[in-house]
């Protein structure tokens, strides 16, 4: 691992002695280090089984993201691989307070990411949400997209694991045809983080957010603010800024947990029958 970091590092320019290889916390995915030289501090991930594009993917949504000007997110430095193992290098943020206006800085940012609109919904290329691979593509239908490269992918593969039992599956099949009731055709195509949780931001220097870990669509805004409700970890002086640039639709009650389906049935998937009675209780609500 060592030999490959030392690999990225030369690729930036810097030749200088690792000083420090310190792991931290990172996520269940990937190991995580804070990377010193005698130049330079680093974030540095690395996979030894690492899915072909997985980093890739991760550093075309911070770019994204970054290009905006809105929100911000560590700078993308260096990514090498060496067949399944591979190393992402990025901008070391060091750990700052989180002060009275960080929700609002946050609410905001997301807000302003969220007016990048897009010509289409969706993305040129697939991503991953958490390990699980994630198709995308370019579509002019909101609700097509929604069903058929959201929805449809994740419910094939809760059927490969056995977890579509006692009806779930029916059930499924069943709401995926009436979609149109509640998920608009023709949404604003807005820039999305794609898995915007409470542990995918961070608190910087003087309080400032920062955006981590994306996985980035075009898509309608609602479904982003649908998901931070789902786990916690935003107050309401984040909600309040965020609605004061991009506010919700009137219907975004009614249609909340329809886009929270989506995060669930990744967590039946990733996690087991855990998430299953929490599936069950979206998906009644609807047929």
């Amino acid at each position: 691992m060592i030999s490959l970091i030392e690999k990225a590092l030369h690729s930036l320019g810097d030749n200088s002695e690792i000083t420090k290889c310190q792991p931290v916390s990172g996520g269940d995915i990937n190991e995580a280090y804070r990377v010193q030289t005698l130049r330079k501090t680093y974030f540095v991930k690395h996979n030894s089984h690492i899915p072909e594009g997985f980093f890739e993917s991760e550093a075309n949504g911070l770019n994204e993201i970054r290009n905006t000007h809105t929100a911000s997110v560590p700078d993308v430095l260096a990514l090498e691989h060496e067949g399944r193992h591979g190393v992402l290098v990025l901008e070391w943020i060091q750990s700052g307070p989180k002060l009275k206006k960080t929700d609002m800085l946050l609410g905001q940012d997301a807000a302003q990411m969220h007016q990048t609109a897009g010509k289409q919904y969706g993305y040129g290329s697939d991503s991953f949400i958490g390990r699980l691979p994630q198709p995308n593509g370019w579509h002019d239908d909101w609700e097509e997209y929604y069903r058929m490269k959201r929805l449809y992918p994740q419910i094939r593969l809760a059927g490969e694991k056995g977890r579509l039992s006692n009806g779930r599956g029916d059930k499924l099949e069943k709401l995926l045809s009436s979609l149109h009731r509640w998920i608009p055709s023709n949404p604003i195509p807005s820039l999305l983080h794609g898995d915007l949780w409470g542990g995918n931001w961070i608190a910087g220097p003087n309080g400032k957010p920062y955006l981590i870990d994306p996985s980035v669509f075009y898509g309608d805004h609602e479904m982003e603010i649908a998901f931070t409700e789902l786990f916690g970890g935003f107050n309401a002086d984040f909600y309040s800024a965020y609605n004061e640039i991009m506010p919700l639709s009137p219907e975004y009650e009614e249609r909340k947990q329809l886009y929270q389906l989506y995060f669930l049935l990744v967590h039946l998937n990733l996690f087991g029958e855990t998430y299953g009675s929490a599936v069950d209780q979206a998906v009644k609500r609807y047929i």
